[in-house]
């Protein structure tokens, strides 16, 4: 972007009102725009490319319309979050009133976290009110499409997905390995998963980054949420009948109560919005089209135990977050070793991976870093409030932490041995139980077809 451009953008937090201008599909070159603009300031447009976009059948391009203006609506809690004015335009015609409450549930408990970190008050401004016509899309329910037995397996680069795809394998289900951006870590743990392969491109508007720059209002988005809208789009697109998320069952727990409320890190990839999720998809968009989580019954124990099996991708995975910023330095390495995502992955794997085979992983000893006590505190939930990043709850770590002061290879690390002589006095052992945190347990939408994958892992 241009200076002069860039001195025209008006401080967002001074508008009145957030507009949803457009959302439109270019056939030729598979790329959806999402446009959005604050007051009659300059257009935000976001562009997702599809490749190798096919010619959209007839009998879905109705479904394909509702999906993009599903994802125009999600999408914009990225931009909306900049100035959060007091107005919510919507310019692209009438939506019933369960779209307004999806959307209102969306924004206020996906920018929960972002609202307690900049000590703002939603609970004013969200208004999403519905836009009746005298028919049309506000009134349409969704038709079955009759989507080929397909499903898309989006891929993070983490362990998670990559048991999904395993489990995948195990039952012979037809999936693709599906990924949005341009990471490099990603492409390769999907190139190791052996499955055919879909990268979609994502490109958010210049002037967001611009806006944030000059200090506008910024943090944490419901990404979760706006890749799953992305996938909708997708699977009616190229035709997939089922989008399978690898979201466990401890991502539905809150990282700390303000102003009354949960607030959850992880709010997108939990069962609330996964339910809200579907009842969009299957009222509006598509009612054969299936989104659910493999592994929701599991619990982050479970999913780590599961992985262990599976060594041919210890040289590709990483959950270190800052692999995948989108600005900013990343770790020369795939683990940085300071960041939540590196402290509890490698506490999880800790009972179930051979020790020297978890030091190859991660290139050193986490537990036997003392200046690292206050990141492991936090998972543990001793002293602090679980951190805000897709981790475990602090049951699990306890447990895990537990169990390793009962093996001979790990009871002398530091953080091991602190937490024997300090921690778990003042724990009652009855909770550091380790097998049921073992069993799947918990309301799930996952259906015949992969039921025979609710055991608990083998």
């Amino acid at each position: 972007m241009s200076t002069t451009t860039a001195d025209k953008l008006a401080d967002p937090r001074s508008a009145q009102a957030f507009r949803f201008v457009a959302c439109d599909f270019d056939a030729a070159s598979g790329t959806a725009s999402l446009s959005y603009a604050f007051d009659n300031g300059p257009l935000l447009i976001e562009r997702i490319v599809f490749p190798g976009a096919p010619a959209l059948p007839a009998q879905r391009a109705a479904a394909f319309a509702r999906a993009l203006r599903l994802l125009h609506l999600i999408a914009g809690v990225s931009y909306y979050k900049a100035g959060i004015p007091l107005e919510l335009r919507i310019e692209t015609g009438a939506f019933d009133a369960s779209t307004a409450a999806f959307l209102h549930q969306l924004y206020f408990h996906g920018l929960a976290e972002f609202a307690y970190q900049n000590k703002l008050d939603l609970g004013e401004r969200l208004r999403f009110a519905p836009i009746q016509s005298g028919g049309g899309e506000a009134g349409e329910r969704a038709q079955a499409l009759d989507l080929p037995r397909r499903t898309l397996l989006p891929i993070g680069g983490g362990k998670d997905s990559l048991v999904s795809v395993e489990l995948c394998k195990s039952i012979n289900e037809p999936a693709t390995a599906v990924w949005i951006g341009d990471s490099a870590l990603i492409a390769a743990c999907a190139e190791r998963t052996g499955l055919p392969l879909l990268n979609i491109k994502r490109h958010i508007a210049p002037e967001l980054f611009e806006y944030n720059r000059q200090g506008a209002w910024n943090g944490h988005v419901p990404v979760t949420a706006i890749n799953s809208a992305i996938l909708v789009c997708a699977a009616i697109l190229y035709g997939f009948d089922a989008i399978v998320f690898s979201n466990e069952r401890s991502a539905s727990s809150a990282t700390l109560e303000y102003q009354g409320q949960q607030v959850n890190h992880q709010w997108s990839k939990s069962l609330a919005f996964e339910q809200l999720l579907r009842e969009q998809i299957r009222t509006h968009v598509a009612a054969d089209l299936d989104y659910f989580s493999l592994l929701r019954p599991w619990s982050e124990l479970a999913v780590a135990r599961e992985f262990a099996k599976h060594s041919q991708y210890d040289a590709a995975f990483s959950s270190c977050n800052r692999n995948f910023r989108i600005l900013g330095e990343h770790p020369q390495d795939r683990w940085c070793g300071q960041c939540p995502k590196c402290h509890f992955v490698f506490l999880a794997l800790a009972p179930f991976v051979a020790k020297p085979r978890l030091l190859r992983i991660f290139g050193r000893n986490l537990l036997d870093d003392a200046a690292l006590v206050p990141g492991f505190d936090a998972l543990l939930e001793y002293r602090d409030h679980k951190p805000f990043e897709c981790v475990g709850e602090g049951g699990e770590s306890r447990a895990a932490m537990y169990a390793l002061t009962q093996r001979a290879e790990w009871r002398e690390d530091a953080l091991v041995a602190r937490f024997a002589k300090e921690i778990l006095p003042q724990i009652d052992r009855a909770s550091l139980a380790f097998e049921p945190l073992l069993a799947p347990a918990g309301e799930h939408f996952l259906p015949a077809r992969f039921a025979s994958l609710l055991n608990a892992p083998r």
